[in-house]
């Protein structure tokens, strides 16, 4: 009988749970850790070669037992190409699989089994990652809880979160991605979740999912992976609520600010430096101040508040959670400029329903004053992207936008829709985001408002920051 720490791998046991065949060294041998970063591993790791979109983990093989790491995983086809030599001078642990990705999950799922540990699973259209971390803020205030370091959402990400498990923690709140269909299902499978979260339906992933239905069927395959006894959180505002509804018998916990949602959310009022909420939880009631100015973000909130509802956690408690979090970079941060001017960095990602979200946010704040507004392109609408960014102009032109920028491959059909919006062509310009920097510098005034979105790939994070160098530091 071996003995070890709850925190570490035995080989022959691994080889086990990813179905595969130990190829070379003791079965006994003891792992501290996986990794599949060939570039941060450390010697008592076992190395998970991934075959991915741009890398092949197969290549770096070498590379990691130059480091002195004594374990690999690798797909049995590839291992032909291995060091066989070093591998059998240094009888290092060698297990082959079918496939190294399906392991990885393997791997998780059967490291996530060996803890009493409770999972929020949250995926959804808009708001995962800022309702996963407040839900994760909540449940801290009681619990030890585990949360991804990054962005960790995918069949990699996930997967990679569960693996840190360790006996000390009590939940784990987890972001669940997705572009296609199928994969909600592989996550699941995955973290089993005790609660499933799903924050709203939209039209995001539209390439690999045709339809907003077709994105309600692959968000709802979260809710056929609850365990036994498990609880089911829907957004009582969203209208695909009842169709989701459908996919399982647990019977819904609702937030929103509709009249039909258990944990309601009212009194919505924005400010420069945030909102305002009254948070009603069941029959009790506190007032919430966000550290946000996007009025979107309370329903991220009342998501959150439905969570801690469930484990316990006391409406206070939940009141200082929420008004202690801090937006994630890139998340409707807001930044003083030189002569008043407010900075609205919601670079992060975007669709067409956080797009509408941040406009309207800029809307509310600027009061009368000058609204500026660049955008680049929302990725993976597929044959929906003219039309569906033309809509965003139009949506932008009708908000009384003062500029509005686009940059991106679907620029001109954001100008087409701000042109029917009843916008002057005067006051729209596409061009690339170094264009837009310069134009925008023209035109800028005191106490004008700037708002610049787009989705990650269009990396509009670059705007941001030469503005930021330029007039944050003082007048240009």
């Amino acid at each position: 009988m071996i003995i070890t720490h709850p925190h570490t791998w035995i080989a022959s046991e691994m080889a086990e749970a990813v179905r595969g065949t130990l190829l070379s060294g003791r079965p006994d041998h003891l792992f501290t850790g996986i990794s599949t970063d060939s570039r941060t591993i450390t010697p008592g790791d076992c190395f998970l070669a991934i075959t991915g979109d741009i890398h092949d983990g197969h290549v770096f093989v070498a590379e990691v037992l130059d480091k002195n790491v004594n374990g690999i995983i690798v797909d049995i086809d590839r291992s032909d190409g291995l060091p066989w030599k070093v591998i059998a001078a240094r009888e290092i642990v060698s297990i082959g699989v079918a496939d190294t990705l399906a392991a990885l999950g393997a791997l998780a799922s059967w490291h996530r089994k060996k803890f009493p540990v409770s999972v929020v699973a949250v995926t959804g259209s808009n708001g995962k990652t800022s309702t996963r971390s407040m839900a994760a803020a909540v449940l801290a205030k009681r619990f030890q809880v585990l949360s991804p370091e990054k962005n960790f959402n995918n069949e990699v990400g996930l997967p990679l979160t569960l693996l840190r498990l360790k006996p000390s923690h009590d939940w784990a709140v987890l972001e669940l991605g997705m572009n296609h269909s199928g994969e909600i299902s592989r996550l699941g499978d995955i973290c089993r979740p005790d609660i499933g979260l799903i924050t709203n339906i939209g039209p995001a992933h539209l390439e690999g999912l045709g339809s907003l239905e077709g994105v309600m069927h692959a968000k709802g395959e979260l809710l056929e992976k609850i365990k036994p006894g498990g609880k089911v959180i829907l957004n009582a505002d969203d209208p695909m609520t009842e169709h989701l509804a459908q996919k399982t018998s647990i019977k819904p916990m609702l937030f929103g600010v509709s009249d039909a949602a258990d944990i309601r959310g009212t009194e919505i009022a924005a400010h420069s430096g945030g909102l305002t909420f009254a948070l009603t939880v069941k029959r009790e009631k506190t007032q919430v101040t966000l550290r946000t100015p996007g009025k979107f973000m309370v329903s991220n909130a009342l998501a959150a508040a439905s969570v801690g509802h469930i484990a316990g956690i006391p409406l206070p408690e939940i009141k200082s959670a929420l008004e202690n979090f801090t937006p994630l970079r890139g998340r409707m941060n807001l930044h003083r400029l030189w002569g008043n001017i407010i900075l609205i960095d919601d670079t992060y990602n975007a669709n067409p329903a956080s797009m509408k979200a941040a406009i309207s946010t800029l809307q509310d704040l600027k009061k009368e004053n000058r609204g500026l507004v660049a955008l680049g392109d929302m990725l993976e609408l597929g044959e929906s992207s003219w039309p569906l960014h033309r809509d965003i102009g139009w949506y932008a032109a009708r908000a009384g936008v003062f500029r509005l920028y686009a940059t991106g491959e679907y620029a001109d059909a954001v100008a087409q829709g701000a042109r029917e919006g009843g916008m002057a062509g005067r006051d729209i310009f596409t061009g690339t985001k170094a264009d837009i920097f310069r134009e925008m510098m023209t035109v800028l005034a005191s106490d004008s408002w700037v708002l610049v979105k787009g989705s990650r790939g269009m990396r509009m994070e670059t705007l941001v920051k030469d503005l930021l160098n330029t007039l944050g530091k003082g007048r240009p």
